[in-house]
């Protein structure tokens, strides 16, 4: 594999990683053991039967608990300590035999993004747990599902067109985190009234236009709560 390929695998292993482990560590496992490409040493244990095994068992289990409503935020809270330490060590691994220097930059690349793509979808899922419905809820975990899918694919058959994705996919993330942030903690403030722990937030009724769209959604969810 040249440069580009590894690095390629390599931040796209973490990137997976952070929206569905399970999903990931299979597909890997898949297409080692399929023929489809040629796993670094470091990761060829992936291709275990009893790793993909287990890796598909939890993956199920995974696919129903992400689609109920406040079930799939518990299941990313718990899995806060298991996406980000998982997607830099599979990104450590993916940079092959190299020098330890390499391997922790690898490492802690991909722990980083690990953990900004687990923030993002534990974030998104909470502000569409504030929908009465359940329909987005499935909506946003299948698009999740598909989306590793098809992103490790690409990184592994296009490694140029993935990288290229990731900094636009990254762009935007630096974009949305402090928005999510606000709305979040704007959601968790309306719990902790409710359970008598702190003040309800106040809403304001004017915005700068920078910020208009925050306060319309932020507004948006203090009807949800109130109502």
């Amino acid at each position: 594999m040249d440069a580009v390929s590894i690095i390629a695998l390599s931040m796209g292993a973490a990137w997976a990683s952070g929206i569905n482990l399970y999903a990931a560590v299979f597909m890997l496992g898949y297409m080692g053991t399929t023929g489809h490409m040629v796993l670094p040493t470091e990761l060829q244990v992936l291709s275990d039967p009893l790793v993909m095994t287990a890796a598909a068992v939890m993956y199920c289990v995974e696919f129903f608990a992400d689609k109920v409503p406040g079930v799939d935020t518990g299941w990313d809270t718990l899995h806060t300590f298991i996406r980000i330490p998982a997607g830099a060590m599979l990104a450590a691994s993916a940079v092959g035999d190299v020098s330890p220097a390499i391997e922790l930059t690898a490492g802690l690349l991909g722990g980083s993004l690990a953990a900004a793509t687990h923030a993002t979808k534990a974030g998104s899922r909470l502000m569409i747990n504030t929908s009465p419905e359940p329909f987005s809820n499935w909506a946003a975990s299948i698009t999740e599902d598909l989306l590793v899918i098809a992103g490790l694919w690409t990184a592994l058959t296009h490694p140029l067109w993935f990288l290229a994705a990731l900094i636009v996919f990254i762009m935007l993330m630096i974009w949305l985190l402090p928005r999510l942030w606000r709305l979040i903690k704007t959601v968790l403030q309306y719990i902790g009234s409710w359970l008598g722990w702190c003040e309800k937030p106040q809403t304001t009724k004017t915005a700068t236009s920078d910020h208009s769209a925050e306060a319309i959604e932020i507004k948006s969810v203090s009807d949800k709560y109130e109502n």
